[in-house]
């Protein structure tokens, strides 16, 4: 995704929004009783007493703690993910969801378009709908805009329209072709081509249907630009935002780190290689973070990288796919000769092609890893050909069986070529997030032509765990000392 979002210079009068992150917190808390899970044996003698009294938690405290975590996953995903933006949600296009909105939408513009129709016109509907454009361009300006903001009240006065429409002297374009030239003042760029078209519509009811679609639009762009514009601020303040949000779920649920505990748990023995206690805690945190790449999908993380699951399968699957590419790679310089994988761009097409036909069947839901590397083979073999055509080295017959077979055997993550590289990439992700200096590091053996590859991967990871580092190290460690002592 990009970063620019389409908005362009035009939009730097937005430049200084001061909204908050707070989720509006209700007021309207009822008591709500929480009942133990309390069992009698055969005998009438309770079988499980709780360890604690009935705990009682309020409505309010419940949504409190619902909005805190909506909050602080919002200001994560901000702090991670340089690529964040709000999208318009839209229903698949068969649910029964998008079916009922379409009915509804529909019956709502026949309505007006039927008003409309009528002799003389009924403009009841069309008075709704001025007043709901209205508030929407109000709400697209800031607090400094008091020009434009007086003379969008002013010449959409309501009360004033509705008087030219009982005399019968409205002209709902002129009001529309209004509209329209305000929206292009504040739209952004990408917008340009939507306003163009408005202007040249001359259906009232298409005029209106297109406004709204677009104010709605606008207003995803104010927003993703206000974000892009304050994230500096927000990463800057997420670290100790999300240490406040999560410190005040922990209040809620005292047990809130039971995975995280087992978690780390796990990780123990790794501490005898140090001495020094600071050396301890530190590897223990770093092997659990590898765990992380190697994690059940189906199984719960835990809590404290919860927000990350997403991003952490990703991670997990690109690792494969590297790690597949560069076994794939392997076998196919093998068979093609040294003389023909010295031509670098040569190299370059087998690696675009072998990640092309995996992201494909990636998108496509293709589970047949063995179809999918028969595809891989045969598509290889037609480069390798062309290559030696192309560049005049190389082998002229290839044993395309042998190169098929070859192939397949990499179904098996096992497979020692597979395996091996598999070890030599998360050592080096191991380095990335231990490594104390900013000085380069080595690529790993077999993986120097997916350079561009695996140093993404591994930036996403020190993210991912500089961040999480930052936010929860001080817990990891009282978790790990006390396991420790």
């Amino acid at each position: 995704m990009s970063e620019d979002n389409g908005t362009g210079a035009r939009r730097k009068e937005y430049a200084s929004p001061a909204e908050s992150l707070e989720v509006e917190e209700s007021d309207q808390g009822k008591r709500q009783r929480t009942t133990p899970n309390v069992q009698s044996g055969a005998n009438g003698v309770v079988g499980e007493i709780p360890a604690s009294p009935p705990k009682f938690i309020s409505l309010e405290e419940l949504m409190k703690a619902a909005n805190g975590v909506t909050n602080m996953v919002l200001a994560h995903e901000i702090a991670v993910n340089k690529d964040f933006k709000l999208e318009k949600i839209e229903a698949p296009q068969d649910s029964l969801e998008k079916k009922v909105e379409d009915v509804v939408h529909r019956a709502f513009w026949d309505v007006l378009e039927a008003e409309l129709s009528e002799d003389p016109p009924n403009y009841t509907q069309a008075m709704t709908l001025l007043g709901d454009i209205k508030n929407g361009l109000l709400e697209l300006l800031l607090p400094q805009h008091t020009k434009i903001r007086q003379q969008i009240s002013e010449v959409l006065d309501i009360d004033l329209i509705r008087q030219q429409a009982n005399a019968g002297a409205l002209d709902f374009q002129q009001y529309a072709q209004y509209v329209i030239s305000v929206m292009g003042k504040l739209c952004a760029p990408v917008r340009d081509e939507k306003i163009a078209s408005l202007t040249k519509t001359t259906n009232v009811v298409e005029v209106f249907r297109g406004i709204l679609e677009t104010i709605d639009l606008m207003k995803l762009d104010m927003a993703n630009f206000t974000i892009n514009v304050m994230r500096p601020q927000i990463v800057a303040n997420s670290v100790e935002y999300e240490k406040m949000k999560f410190a005040e779920y922990l209040k809620l649920d005292p047990e809130g780190l039971t995975l995280t505990k087992q978690w780390l748990k796990r990780h123990l023995p790794v501490a005898q290689k140090y001495a020094e206690k600071g050396k301890k805690i530190a590897a223990v945190i770093n092997d659990a973070y590898m765990e992380l790449l190697e994690w059940d999908e189906n199984q719960d993380f835990p809590e404290t990288t919860m927000m990350d699951k997403c991003r952490i399968l990703d991670l997990k699957r690109e690792i494969d796919k590297l790690t597949l590419t560069g076994a794939i790679l392997l076998f196919t310089f093998t068979l093609s000769g040294p003389d023909l994988c010295s031509v670098q761009e040569f190299k370059l097409k087998l690696k675009d092609d072998i990640l092309t036909l995996i992201k494909s069947a990636e998108n496509s839901g293709q589970t047949d890893l063995k179809a999918l590397l028969e595809e891989i083979a045969e598509k290889l073999k037609q480069d390798i050909l062309k290559g030696v055509e192309q560049y005049g080295v190389g082998q002229n017959q290839i044993n395309g069986g042998s190169m098929t077979l070859n192939l397949t055997e990499l179904i098996d993550k096992k497979h020692k070529i597979r395996h091996l590289l598999d070890q030599r990439i998360r050592e080096f992700l191991l380095d990335t997030i231990t490594s104390q200096t900013a000085e380069p590091m080595k690529i790993p053996q077999g993986y120097s032509n997916l350079q561009p590859e695996v140093t993404q991967l591994a930036g996403n990871f020190l993210i991912l765990t500089s961040h999480n580092r930052a936010v929860h190290e001080e817990r990891y460690a009282n978790i790990v000392e006390e396991y420790l002592s």
